[in-house]
């Protein structure tokens, strides 16, 4: 008896162990993508917006550089799907910079002079994109958000 109550036990024991990676798993799956440093030393996070169910887009500035970079960071890295990222001066003072293509995951990093300047921002990832107007013009607005 003393046997068969021990293996019972253990059986309990590898269930309960299986729930719990489960759920930790399912856990750090409904988590939004980590800021990946792709833009380099010097840039914080200054805004984000998340790309519904498949990452989220980051707007970093480096004080040193007077530069703002975006990126689009995927929440788990795969096989290369279409991913998008840019940047424009919301005054329409430059070009949009941007990088699009085949990515495991990440896009960008792009970036722009844009001190005290509004900006207009965004990515996307297969067909869920984001963008952002009228953003961090100096004193951090949050801009205009629009899901596509």
């Amino acid at each position: 008896m003393k046997r068969s109550r021990a293996i019972a036990g253990s059986a309990v024991l590898a269930v309960a162990s299986i729930a719990t990676m489960t759920a930790a798993t399912t856990a750090t799956a409904a988590t939004k993508a980590a800021y990946n440093g792709a833009c380099g030393s010097g840039y914080s996070v200054v805004n984000s917006v998340p790309v519904t169910g498949k990452g989220t887009v980051y707007l970093t500035y480096s004080a040193k550089t007077g530069k703002n970079c975006v990126v689009t960071v995927r929440n788990s890295p795969g096989k290369p799907v279409y991913m998008y990222t840019y940047l424009t001066a919301s005054n329409g003072s430059s070009d949009w910079v941007y990088d699009s293509g085949q990515y495991t995951s990440y896009a960008g990093p792009v970036y722009l002079p844009a001190k005290g300047v509004c900006v207009d921002w965004g990515g996307s990832i297969e067909s869920v994109s984001v963008s952002v107007s009228g953003s961090n013009c100096g004193r951090m607005a949050a801009g205009v958000v629009r899901h596509h």
